[in-house]
């Protein structure tokens, strides 16, 4: 059985085996060049006042701003419009070829179309151009230039221009996505910097992500009403014990308060077992004798990391929340911050 040498074509399989230590630099060589070829790409994008009527388009936009693109560009496309719509925008992503079997229906006259294509010519958005038309949205392209047959059909323009793909074939969409991604963050961050939309709005479409969990305010997870430890300071220790057993979630803490609720101390389980150390319980005496006066307090609008922060510092479990007129409005547990992984 004969044995034949066989050659490849760069670009038309596996590389030939070289020693580890000189392949290894070979793919970081490469892998930077694609890096230096995408990085010298966006590099080079010229904004112009298509760009700012794209943004001012946006931000008067009655309706949602809709995005669409197929292949590569199509996920750049969901990708921009999860970015808008996480930063204040109404926006939508519409795949094309479901566009064209009724999901169309989804666009209004109030949207504006933000359509992605590198060469423009992607039949199944063409396809759409002459409807998207009679329905009266206005389309931005974003593609390569203004010459091909989606930007001649756009009411607008932005051109990336002509860049050359970091795939060793030309054919891969690479530098022209990273193009692509680079405006539509432009866009979506312009639009962002000129739109009422702060730290409070943002957590508000964020509850599950990390960034939002540091955004929640003290009052978010705080227990209050049923869940609020509350006990006269002229109640009886054995009092406060009770409260501190019986209140839902057993706190492990009572806060202590005037006729008006307004905080005058805190007593804890950590409290009771020193007491109970140095052999000086006394069920009877007022909780005011025995408990920590002026203790750490947090706002009930603070956000849950500084809450976490004065927890921490003061090393306590629990942080009793006052409001303006110092009144305990409720109470904050540590293991409600770990439940909510804030810690």
């Amino acid at each position: 059985m004969s044995s034949r040498k066989s050659t490849r074509r760069r670009g038309s399989g596996a590389a030939p085996r070289r020693p580890a230590s000189t392949r290894s630099k070979a793919l970081v060589a490469y892998g930077r060049m694609v890096l230096e070829t995408e990085s010298r790409a966006i590099g080079s994008l010229r904004l112009d006042a298509s760009f700012a009527t794209a943004v001012e388009w946006i931000l008067g936009c009655k309706g949602q701003v809709v995005l669409t693109g197929i292949g590569k560009p199509g996920f750049v496309a969901q990708k921009i419009s999860a970015t808008l719509a996480s930063t204040g925008t109404h926006s939508i992503y519409l795949h094309p070829a479901e566009a064209a079997h009724g999901d169309l229906g989804r666009v209004s006259r109030a949207d504006v179309i933000v359509a992605l294509s590198n060469s423009g010519e992607s039949e199944e958005i063409l396809r759409l151009l002459p409807a998207v038309k009679r329905i009266g949205a206005r389309i931005v392209a974003i593609t390569r230039d203004e010459e091909n047959p989606l930007a001649r059909a756009a009411d607008l323009v932005v051109a990336i221009g002509d860049v050359e793909e970091a795939c060793p074939m030309g054919l891969a969409p690479t530098t022209s996505t990273a193009a692509l991604l680079a405006v539509g963050d432009a866009l979506a961050m312009a639009v962002l910097e000129n739109r009422p939309f702060g730290r409070d709005e943002y957590a508000l479409y964020h509850p599950g992500g990390k960034l939002g969990r540091h955004l929640m305010k003290v009052h978010e997870l705080m227990r209050g009403g049923e869940a609020n430890p509350l006990v006269r300071a002229t109640a009886p220790l054995k009092q406060a014990v009770a409260v501190m057993t019986r209140t839902p979630g057993r706190p492990g803490a009572a806060t202590v308060v005037d006729g008006r609720g307004r905080l005058l101390g805190v007593f804890t389980d950590g409290d009771l077992r020193r007491l109970v150390e140095q052999q000086k319980v006394d069920f009877d005496i007022p909780v005011s004798a025995v408990m920590t006066r002026n203790p750490r307090t947090v706002r009930p609008e603070e956000r849950l990391i500084e809450a976490a922060r004065v927890m921490r510092e003061a090393r306590i479990d629990q942080v009793p929340v006052v409001d303006a007129n110092g009144r305990a409005v409720g109470l904050l547990d540590v293991q409600d911050l770990l439940a909510a992984r804030i810690l």
